[in-house]
């Protein structure tokens, strides 16, 4: 794992799986993000057998089959979705092409997993909701930062358990480093990875309608800025956002590309759960002064504060969850309108941002 660089971070967990040799088979289209390779790593783990890779970038794909030597490089896209024995084609492509790739990925029978943002656009949405419901197959997103961190993890299952009773307020927090020399040309643009609130927004939505089980929301308000790059003036390197859940529970979140050099990780990414009989607060990547490692958990409730060292206590379970459900038409992983509904959610709060001015105040008392 790279924890100074979110965009190569690639956790990997213990192998648990859930399917046989030769049950499930997948490849890899679109290499843009370094995201496929956790995407991948989670796959593996719960048993699915990756065995080809495409990307027109020949060097991305020759760093993709040094970490994974058994992915064959295939010669065109066209190759993979026309393979009958691959049920599943993984991608972390540009954001604007997710959409798009999903379409001709399902269309091609096969169950398509790809990386957040999976939409930019709601026209995007709506035709990959109808040609799940056309071909019956999963359009999974891989929303990393509750799916692949045991602490946020670990927080699901307490609340499920009752720990806090019922929750009635998230606020969560997705800081991350720019590293704007090493980032490629599309990262700038708007039009290409959605906007911040719709991009790494969409991992702050994800996690509040799971954490206070909700099937919908409003956005109240949301804003977008642009601090510190003035040589990319389209950029954003700010956004939060405010939501109301349909069952009453609220939401607060801001995100940015703001993250010192000085911090031991990419981003100190929280969440903390209000609920009726306590609260929960989750430090992913790091306690900062405190400690390095990843997956801290914090509960206080009506008996006493407790923290727990997450770390290798509940692993990743969408992944083999995610691999059965393709197999056997179920929804244990994660529900297809709430995968679309996170993404929705996102998209409308990138469209309703408004853009943060300096103004003048005035010298008036």
């Amino acid at each position: 794992m790279n924890k100074s660089d979110g965009m190569n971070y690639a956790p990997r967990g213990e192998v648990n799986k859930v399917v046989e040799k030769g049950q499930f088979l997948f490849s890899a289209i679109g290499l843009d993000h370094g995201h496929i390779y956790g995407m991948c790593n989670g796959l593996i783990e719960a048993g699915a057998e990756l065995v080809s890779v495409y990307d027109p970038d020949p060097e991305k794909v020759k760093q993709f089959v040094n970490s994974f030597p058994q992915a064959i490089a295939a010669s065109s896209r066209e190759e993979i979705l026309r393979n009958p024995e691959i049920q599943l084609v993984a991608s972390a492509n540009i954001p604007k092409d997710r959409g798009p790739l999903g379409l001709e990925v399902l269309d091609h029978g096969k169950h398509y997993f790809t990386d957040k943002p999976a939409f930019t656009k709601k026209e995007q949405i709506e035709k990959a909701k109808k040609k799940v419901e056309e071909t019956g197959l999963k359009w999974g997103i891989y929303y990393s930062e509750r799916l692949h961190v045991e602490a946020a993890v670990y927080a699901g299952q307490l609340i499920e358990e009752g720990a806090i009773g019922e929750v009635v307020q998230v606020m969560g927090t997705g800081p991350h480093r720019a590293n704007a020399e090493s980032r490629p040309d599309w990262f700038f643009d708007p039009e290409s990875f959605g906007g911040i609130l719709c991009d790494i927004g969409s991992h702050q939505i994800e996690q509040f309608l799971y954490y206070a089980n909700a099937k919908d929301a409003n956005v109240l308000h949301s804003k977008i800025g642009n601090y510190t790059l003035p040589d990319y003036p389209e950029f954003q390197d700010f956004g939060d956002a405010a939501l109301v859940a349909d069952n009453g529970a609220t939401f607060y979140f801001r995100v940015d590309w703001l993250t010192p050099e000085g911090l031991g990780t990419w981003g100190d990414g929280r969440v903390l759960i209000l609920g009726t009989k306590g609260y929960i607060e989750v430090r992913k990547y790091i306690d900062i002064a405190r400690s390095p490692s990843s997956d801290h958990v914090y509960l206080v409730n009506q008996e006493g504060e407790k923290y727990v060292d997450a770390s290798g206590q509940v692993g990743f379970p969408f992944f083999g969850a995610f691999l059965l459900d393709c197999l056997h038409d179920t929804e244990n992983a994660m529900t297809q309108k709430h995968a679309f509904k996170a993404a929705a959610l996102s998209v409308e709060a990138q469209e309703r941002a408004v853009p943060i001015q300096k103004y003048d105040s005035g010298t008036e008392a």
